[in-house]
């Protein structure tokens, strides 16, 4: 039995289900390049992911990289784009380009705050269904259509109204109802693997199942995990968007996205200050088709008939 585990230890597995002799890092290095290779090839996802890259990095640095404050009022209101002010100012003198930057950082903290809390969750209930079946298969993915049989933005603007908007609010009430589709495919995806040959070698040479699921499930599971979230991000962007138009997301005077469409409702300002609404939304979609592009490039290269 210690032989047989030694040599279970030295195997790999990789993709296509085969199990190779060799270093185990090796292999994980191996498959990841094979990965990036394939997501290389195709120009768009890698210049979405360049485009997201630098979205982030802006996000992380608006306090040094926006000109003013986001709630800095200047000594000129509703100014159209010049030299100085390159984006105008808003109705109460606040710099429309710092309110742009820092409303990307928000939306971006948000969209993958909440894809971090919902997916780990999700996955972890779908593992547990998954790999146990049974009553506690059962338990679980009834558990998940009760969540999925909500109507998810009614029960979410009612509990913001409640609790108040804000970023935690937000990112914790998204999250709550966005879990239960990755719990449906993670349970898939590890239905499907615990009938591989090498998940049954684990289960048979008597591995405890924290170390079937982290070291044989977890790995193998990783690329719809992977997909999911960055489709999420986009997605609860585009919520908190929705959320902030209706007056129901991030509260002013915190800058976001969202709100600052919201504030610039007003047929006035749509047809004589397109400054005030144009670059957020601009952001908004770039953020959102950049997100989505790197999301198609992943799922093309953890799909092994690409």
């Amino acid at each position: 039995m210690p032989q047989a585990d030694t040599i279970i230890g030295q195997e790999t597995y990789v993709q296509g289900g085969e199990w190779e002799q060799g270093q185990p890092q090796a292999k994980i290095e191996s498959h990841a390049k094979q990965i990036w290779r394939k997501f290389a090839r195709r120009k768009l996802p890698l210049w979405a992911l360049a485009t997201t890259l630098l979205l982030l990095a802006a996000g992380l640095i608006a306090p040094w990289l926006a000109p003013y404050a986001p709630n800095e009022v200047t000594d000129v209101f509703g100014a159209a784009p010049s030299a100085s002010l390159w984006l105008g100012t808003d109705q109460v003198g606040r710099d429309v380009l710092s309110r742009v930057i820092h409303g990307t950082r928000i939306s971006l903290i948000i969209g993958f705050s909440t894809v971090a809390i919902y997916v780990a969750f999700g996955a972890l209930v779908g593992m547990l269904a998954g790999y146990y079946g049974k009553w506690i298969d059962m338990l679980l993915m009834r558990i998940t259509d009760i969540f999925l049989s909500f109507p998810y933005m009614m029960i979410v603007l009612i509990i913001v109204s409640l609790l108040g908007a804000n970023v935690t609010t937000i990112v914790l009430v998204l999250a709550l109802f966005k879990w239960p589709t990755v719990a449906l495919l993670i349970r898939g995806s590890v239905l499907s693997i615990k009938e591989m040959d090498y998940a049954k070698a684990a289960i048979a040479l008597g591995y405890s199942t924290p170390r079937i699921l982290a070291k044989h499930i977890v790995p193998n599971a990783l690329g719809p995990i992977i997909v999911n979230a960055t489709f999420g991000v986009a997605g609860t962007i585009l919520s908190e968007a929705g959320l902030s138009f209706l007056g129901m997301g991030v509260a002013s005077p915190q800058a976001s996205l969202g709100n600052m469409l919201h504030d610039a409702q007003s047929l006035t300002v749509l047809t004589d200050q397109p400054w005030l609404w144009l670059p957020a939304g601009a952001v908004i979609l770039l953020i959102v088709l950049a997100i989505n592009f790197v999301g198609d490039g992943l799922r093309d290269a953890f799909d092994a008939k690409h």
